[in-house]
């Protein structure tokens, strides 16, 4: 049977590094800020923002939310990512989504400057992920989790064969930036991969990867023994039962290691998040951290 990875337990250990290093600000005055606009009335947009400033205040993090009704325009969302990036309060920067569609999303992304962009979803900072350059920048955070928890398990990835299913930018396309940078050799596969090739390179894989929203993707039977899988999926049943992307009940009795749903890559986003925060106000004020959190 499969090692499950303990997501809360790792991201628990992250939060703590996370709320150590906020101390080391506080000292010097700097307390680090988080402002996240809301617009429209998504109960689970509102349940994540919510946890987020929970989360955000437990570590020492000053959350602040900017909410705005379905009706509001592109330009005054602008206006806001503006003043929030002349704000020298704020660190952070976050658009949660969705948004409503008279409002573009990637135009709004690109509006935060990239040292106040939490999410790493701005140009600049992907361009830089992908040419893999040296130098702190904002990574996504479910991306940068997932590393955090194979480090945590001590999982080497060199000259291994990782596969990502899922092309997304907030996990599929960074995760397949990430491996590769840890020495990986990675296959990127989507939607219109043939299930007979995705089921032949996943027999290779060593480290896999899923992130499509969809039930019962990747079965036992199509990983190769001793795999290592990390399931971002989160799907809610009929019967109110939320699953991942890779059927558990068949896949942990083939892999060595296996991320749970829920419990896995889900509270590592968070824990993330505010680590990201923290680094960023660190690079704000120009103050360096001890960087704890690498051996948690």
């Amino acid at each position: 049977m499969a090692k499950i990875i303990d997501g809360k337990e790792i991201a628990k250990k992250l939060r703590s590094a996370v709320s150590e290093q906020a101390a080391i600000l506080k000292e010097q005055s700097v307390i680090p800020g988080l402002a996240v606009i809301l617009v429209g009335d998504d109960p689970a947009s509102e349940i994540y923002v919510r946890n987020k400033e929970r989360a955000a205040n437990k570590v020492g993090v000053h959350a602040v939310t900017f909410k705005y009704p379905s009706t509001t325009t592109e330009k005054e969302i602008l206006d806001k990512v503006a003043e929030l990036n002349a704000d020298d309060t704020i660190d952070a920067i976050l658009v949660q989504s969705p948004v409503p569609s008279q409002i573009n999303e990637q135009k709004v992304q690109e509006a935060i400057i990239p040292s106040k962009d939490v999410d790493g979803f701005h140009p600049e900072n992907v361009g830089r992920l992908y040419a893999n350059q040296a130098g702190y920048y904002p990574i996504a955070n479910t991306p940068r989790g997932i590393m955090t928890m194979l480090q945590h398990e001590k999982i080497d990835l060199l000259n291994k064969h990782a596969v990502v299913i899922g092309r997304s930018i907030l996990v599929g396309r960074p995760m397949f930036a990430l491996l590769q940078a840890a020495n990986a050799s990675v296959t990127l596969l989507h939607r219109y991969t043939p299930a007979a090739l995705r089921r032949e390179l996943l027999a290779t894989a060593d480290v896999v990867v899923v992130a499509t929203g969809v039930p019962d993707l990747v079965m036992g039977a199509d990983l190769k023994p001793g795999a290592v899988v990390i399931d971002v999926g989160i799907n809610r049943l009929p019967n109110n039962k939320l699953v991942g992307d890779v059927n558990f009940g068949t896949a942990e009795k083939v892999a060595g290691a296996i991320t749970p749903v829920p419990g896995g890559v889900g509270p590592m986003t968070i824990a993330t998040l505010l680590q990201t925060t923290v680094e960023l106000a660190a690079e704000h004020h120009q103050i360096e951290l001890e960087q704890g959190w690498q051996n948690i």
